[in-house]
């Protein structure tokens, strides 16, 4: 989940922002006709928002590639990805919706995965 959030989600727009400086379309002609966030400063620098999701796609790329690994700084990675990716939803509506029912969702599952149950099976509790 987290390998094609990074790609499909993040990865996707970063791309889009390569295509857009490639072709000069000014960043107000794009402000202007989409409004993807409700915050007029994040409205207004869009370009930066989407070269942001270039750095949000990478650590999220390799947090999925170290969890697939069995690599303990692929959970940690993970975790504050996911945990940074909720708190920030707030900021980043209406698109951040998705962000963090996507990253909310894996938070989960990568926290049942971790402290679900211990070597021999038996669910952990607390102690």
């Amino acid at each position: 989940m987290l390998l094609a959030q990074g790609v499909l989600m993040e990865g996707l727009v970063f791309i889009g922002l390569l295509v857009l400086i490639g072709l000069s379309v000014p960043q107000s002609s794009i402000a202007e006709n989409a409004n993807v966030f409700a915050l007029p400063y994040l409205q207004e620098n869009l370009y930066l928002m989407m070269a942001m999701s270039g750095i949000f796609a990478t650590l999220r790329v390799l947090g999925a590639i170290g969890l697939l690994r069995n690599r303990l700084w692929g959970l940690g990675l993970s975790i504050i990805n996911c945990t940074v990716a909720v708190v920030l939803m707030t900021f980043m509506l209406p698109a951040g919706i998705i962000d963090g029912v996507l990253s909310g969702t894996a938070l989960v599952l990568i926290l049942f995965a971790w402290l679900g149950r211990d070597s021999d099976g038996q669910p952990k509790l607390l102690p």
